[in-house]
């Protein structure tokens, strides 16, 4: 705002959304992120904005802007810092971070890895799987990362098209005390789409007879530190570097595109703006290079010259102060979570935070899912000591992350995703296109940004169909949202989670929150079930807190609570203790599976599940 003399955060979002062009130009020069040649234009839509690109005619690779520039300014900084779930660290410096991606980029090359070939990567969430990120980009191929949990079917959905010429993996991990055998799934995964060129195969967990193939198996720590040292390629701003999965409700998981500059560019905007991350920062988020969070935590972190911290376990294990005690032995600074991560660290008491010293924490990131207020409080009062502000930001994996972010120029709000972010000309339309305020509508973003997918890898006509084809040159992104009377934006689930009661639409997250909010309860989850009466009724499914017992008395009150806050036109049709709600590894709660399986229906992708055994008391 200085730089641009401009006086209020409110006309540095409004110039931003109204001319983009001069806005991402700007961020590229004030984050000094390193192009290395001019573009012709910084936006062509000539296409359509479904299809714009952007910086065009530049060469640009997300590898140097994030390694190469830090390591020739001071290679003994702090790059990594990791712990196993075992309780073994390790650090790297840029020196050391660029050693070994510039060494692992020249191992892909031997193998026969070159620009624009795809390398799968299935890796725990440790140092490795940053380099492999940072060395596939530097030699212009597409990283394709492979959630750590995921069975065999799953792993091989990834590889089918494109084609990995190789797959890098780990021959296994820890987590929660229980040795996970990846190089077993791999080499099933591999046989069933016909096999693979070559797999680099990291000795993670020092086990005896991990099977090995001649010829096509290469140990990383054989092959790695003796390969030449390659420098970031000439790459096009454009060329592809990630094609991140996400899963359906049902058929193929989509494959999102996302580009060098592009991706880099709006990454490093909201690390900076947003999370307001710098060289002094240390940057980790409970997360797995499977999902978005994990790319975005290296690119927003590292482009903004700031360390990362990784963490390959499970957060409660092998106590429920794990994640804290994470936290400072690593010395983070920003720490993302889920708030259903939260929920379930609520019942075990912000006392397993105080065991641990936190001092170096100043903010928390927070994305996946709506928050309900109790935890948000919780985790405001209790862990963070009303000092730590909860950063919760909202887009997607097509998005290139952020549609909606908390900023603190705009001050803070409970449960609420803040404004738009910076660029992103976002809007609340009604079903016929038109913007409201004061009620619940669909998040949509007008125009184009950098970070945003360049559609599903060979699926065109799907990634039209969901995301531009209700509204031109509008993207539809499939979440309620609502501003309120300040102007701060709020989510209300996915709008293909609503729920339709006697004509009245509700999100989940306000049922939930009303569940929730009772210290016997845990987690909840509300879905829609048919109702001959009023179309739809309310199935409420939770989970107790420890040590609760549950009886006629306390459904009665998770009832109340409902009715209470919503009203008795919203009294639930039914009321389901469960010992668990189905999650993804970042722990956000499935509520399309928990409806499926209520409703006697095959539940669709569930093979990025935390939790899989859930469906049995489901």
């Amino acid at each position: 705002m200085g730089a641009h003399g401009i006086a209020t955060v409110e006309a540095l979002r409004a110039r931003a959304a109204g001319d983009p062009e001069w806005f991402w130009a700007a961020v590229v020069d004030h984050l000094g992120l390193p192009f290395d040649s001019e573009w012709r234009a910084v936006r062509d839509t000539s296409r359509g904005h479904a299809w714009a690109t952007w910086f065009v005619g530049s060469r640009f690779n997300l590898s140097r802007a994030c390694v190469d520039r830090w390591a020739d300014e001071d290679p003994g900084r702090v790059a990594v810092r990791s712990e196993k779930e075992t309780g073994e660290t390790r650090e790297l410096s840029f020196g050391e971070l660029r050693e070994e991606v510039s060494r692992l980029a020249g191992a892909l090359n031997g193998l026969g890895v070159s620009r624009g070939d795809a390398v799968a990567v299935f890796l725990p969430m440790g140092p490795e799987a940053v380099v492999a990120l940072l060395a596939v980009a530097r030699i212009g191929a597409i990283f394709i990362p492979v959630f750590s949990g995921y069975a065999a079917d799953a792993v091989a959905t990834r590889l089918e098209d494109p084609r990995p010429k190789t797959l890098i993996c780990a021959n296994g991990f820890r987590r929660r005390g229980a040795l996970v055998e990846m190089k077993e799934v791999a080499d099933e995964a591999v046989e069933m789409v016909g096999g693979i060129d070559h797999l680099i195969v990291l000795d993670y967990t020092a086990r005896a007879g991990t099977p090995i193939t001649p010829g096509r198996d290469h140990w990383w720590h054989d092959l790695v530190p003796v390969a030449e040292l390659v420098g970031p390629a000439p790459t096009g701003a454009e060329d592809p570097v990630l094609i991140a999965y996400t899963s359906g409700t049902t058929g193929r998981p989509k494959g999102a595109v996302h580009v060098q500059a592009g991706l880099t560019v709006k990454l490093a905007a909201e690390g900076a703006f947003h999370a307001e991350i710098g060289r002094e920062d240390v940057v980790m988020w409970a997360t797995d290079m499977g999902w978005i969070m994990g790319p975005w935590t290296v690119v927003a972190a590292l482009s903004n010259g700031a360390a990362i911290a990784t963490y390959d376990g499970a957060p409660d294990h092998p106590g429920p102060d794990r994640l804290w005690g994470v936290a400072a032995r690593l010395g983070v600074t920003f720490l993302g979570i889920s708030p259903t991560l939260i929920r379930a660290l609520q019942p075990h008491g912000a006392e397993q935070a105080s065991k641990h010293d936190l001092s170096s924490l100043r903010s928390f990131g927070s994305t996946g899912e709506p928050w309900n207020p109790d935890p948000w409080w919780w985790l405001f009062e209790e862990v963070g000591g009303r000092t730590r502000p909860i950063v919760n930001i909202s887009g997607g994996t097509e998005i290139g992350a952020v549609i909606v972010g908390v900023n603190l120029l705009d001050g803070l709000k409970p449960t609420s995703v803040g404004a738009p972010s910076f660029g992103v000309d976002a809007d609340i339309f009604d079903e016929n296109g038109n913007p409201v305020r004061g009620e619940v509508g669909e998040l949509v973003i007008r125009g184009s940004w950098p970070g945003m997918t360049r559609g599903f890898w060979g699926e065109p006509d799907r990634y039209l169909e969901t995301y531009w084809s209700r509204f031109p040159d509008v993207w539809v992104h499939g979440d309620w949202a609502s501003i309120d009377a300040d102007g701060f934006w709020f989510l209300h689930g996915r709008s293909d989670d609503t729920l339709n009661i006697a004509g009245k639409r509700v999100g989940p997250a306000e049922i939930e929150s009303a569940v929730v909010a009772l210290p016997e309860v845990t987690m909840a989850a509300a879905i829609g079930m048919p109702d001959a009466v009023k179309g739809e009724s309310i199935a409420v499914y939770v989970v107790p807190a420890p040590g609760i017992v549950v009886d006629e008395m306390l459904t009665h009150r998770v009832e109340e609570a409902v009715t209470g806050n919503l009203g008795k036109a919203f009294r639930p049709g039914s009321i389901k203790w469960v010992g668990d709600l189905p999650r993804t590894r970042s722990a956000k709660i499935m509520r399309r599976v928990i409806k499926a399986v209520a409703l006697g229906k095959e539940p669709g992708d569930v093979s990025g599940l935390e939790n899989p055994e859930s469906l049995q008391g489901l």
